[in-house]
């Protein structure tokens, strides 16, 4: 069994998945218009062109995709990209912010080196993340040795 994440566009899924493909090298695994369904009688000819199904590999993640009319932008679910190094996670926040919402600016957190959420410029919801090794389990972190004055 596996378990992928559908995201409903509306509209504009073949040119998200091309923009993905572009600047995130993803790579496109299927895309099925409505014009392409045996059942023409219930498609309209302003959907001739969008896409019934969808897949992309990002990473070594598949996601799966279409056009509906009335898509509503994710609003409480996130795709996560977590990236090998800070330089990567600076690089992929400009590139989905571009024409998109910065809603959390890409900057060090307490359990981050690098971490920014998004919503890209086709309503998707991301968050950058380039994680902070953690210490061993039980393990707590010292802060830093000070000098005494005494």
């Amino acid at each position: 069994m596996k378990m992928n994440t559908y995201v409903n566009f509306s509209g504009s899924c073949a040119e998200a998945f091309r923009y993905y493909e572009s600047h995130l090298g993803a790579k496109v695994g299927m895309m099925m218009t409505h014009g392409q369904s045996p059942d023409q009688s219930r498609v309209k000819p302003e959907w001739k062109d969008a896409v019934l199904h969808g897949r992309i590999s990002i990473g070594d993640t598949e996601l799966m995709a279409a056009d509906i009319p009335n898509a509503e932008p994710m609003r409480s679910a996130y795709l996560t990209l977590r990236v090998d190094s800070d330089t990567e996670a600076d690089r992929v926040f400009s590139v989905l912010s571009d024409g998109g919402q910065v809603l959390m600016p890409i900057q060090e957190t307490f359990f981050a080196s690098r971490f920014g959420q998004v919503r890209d410029r086709f309503g998707i919801s991301w968050m950058i993340l380039r994680e902070r090794p953690m210490p061993p389990r039980g393990q707590v972190s010292s802060p830093p040795a000070t000098r005494d004055n005494g």
